[in-house]
């Protein structure tokens, strides 16, 4: 079957080819993790009055509707759009909150005399396979219930309108000044040295391990190790960009950590915690992608910074991991850790062999003391 081919005639006005595709980490870079999802609630507002020319906006009170942004007559029909920055994807842990902010809307919207006529949900990524299948029943269900129409702004649809001509300004004003230059391909991984494993072995991750009961651990070494280098160097950089994508990573993999967590916890009684290691690391994997948004790093980087997180004393592989962390801080491996962590230039050493040598020889000669003998002899 001959391949079939679009001209660039056949392409959709908006952004050119060729351009950076946007990327809605730009509402952390700019806003910071607190702020991100007023910032993304922003956006939408003016996606919305830019799509939907003619339309009154109104600011509803989030206090008494739990509810983003309003388009209609409050005397008749309106629609009402609900933002929610969940990040990296959509998933099961987010499905209450969806339930709860559309039942929100269908009471107060009852209660002040309103037919509600659309309500579409505004994500900044994608749903997992699980949540994608419950929303459509949800969705079905709630419709025929409701009367209405229910939508889905994920990334995909988000992206599509933001590259409409209509969409033009807003697309510049929250994404085109925080592009960063096309990021590279994932760097490649540095060898570690038998000196630089050995090392390692004093280190709280390599600890927390053990206790776990892995008895090989040069992989998660060689992780650990190149994900410090990535760290050092997005710090040496200074990139705005890619340090919010660095802190976003680790409050991520962290948060991967803390959910198997508490999952293992309730299945097992003793300190072991069996397959919790593994469970965090597939699922830093399969969620590589989107979890390191921003960073030039691969899969093992990935893992590596999920080790970071465990050497800086915020994580462990067996229950008992918070008294491990504890009784791992003698004197060296603290100034080991802080030398290499934070990057700390050495302190000056002192030469202390002139000192030592003063003060062996007692004090200086005084004026009496360099007496010549010949002097002394004409002053008797």
């Amino acid at each position: 079957m001959p391949v079939e081919t679009v001209s660039s005639a056949a392409l959709p006005a908006g952004v050119a080819a060729g351009q950076a595709q946007i990327n809605f980490a730009a509402h952390q870079v700019r806003a910071g993790v607190q702020g991100a999802r007023e910032d993304f609630e922003s956006m939408i507002s003016q996606l919305v009055r830019a799509i939907r020319p003619g339309v009154r906006m109104i600011a509803a009170n989030p206090g008494d509707w739990g509810i983003d942004v309003l388009v209609g007559d409050l005397g008749s029909a309106i629609s009402v759009w609900q933002s929610k920055y969940f990040v990296p994807e959509v998933e099961k842990s987010h499905q209450q909150q969806i339930r709860e902010s559309f039942d929100s809307v269908c009471k107060n919207a009852e209660e002040q005399g309103c037919k509600l006529h659309n309500w579409t949900l505004c994500v900044p990524s994608s749903m997992d396979g699980p949540t994608a299948k419950w929303w459509d029943t949800w969705k079905k269900r709630k419709q025929r219930e409701k009367n209405l129409i229910i939508e889905l702004w994920d990334e995909t649809e988000l992206r599509g309108l933001l590259i409409s001509p209509d969409a033009d300004n807003v697309r510049r004003h929250f994404y085109e000044p925080m592009q960063s230059p096309i990021i590279p391909s994932p760097r490649a991984l540095v060898d570690l040295c038998p000196g630089e494993a050995e090392r390692l072995d004093t280190t709280l991750f390599v600890r927390q391990l053990q206790k776990a009961g892995h008895s090989e651990l040069t992989a998660a070494k060689h992780q650990f190790f190149n994900a410090e280098i990535l760290a050092r160097e997005v710090v040496d950089k200074g990139v705005a960009a890619e340090l919010a994508a660095l802190s976003s990573v680790d409050a991520a993999v962290h948060g991967v950590w803390e959910d198997r967590f508490n999952d293992a916890c309730l299945e097992h009684e003793k300190d072991r915690l069996p397959g919790l290691h593994r469970s965090v690391m597939d699922e830093i994997r399969s969620k590589h992608s989107n979890l390191t948004e921003g960073l030039p790093c691969s899969p093992a980087h990935s893992c590596g910074l999920m080790h970071r997180v465990v050497d800086d004393r915020r994580a462990g592989w067996v229950r008992s991991w918070r008294e491990i962390a504890e009784s791992s801080t003698s004197e060296s491996i603290q100034a080991e850790q802080s030398r290499e962590r934070l990057d700390v230039l050495p302190t000056t050493s002192t030469d202390t062999s002139k000192e030592d040598s003063s003060r062996n020889d007692g004090p200086p000669p005084t004026a009496l003391d360099q007496t010549t003998p010949d002097s002394s002899n004409r002053q008797s």
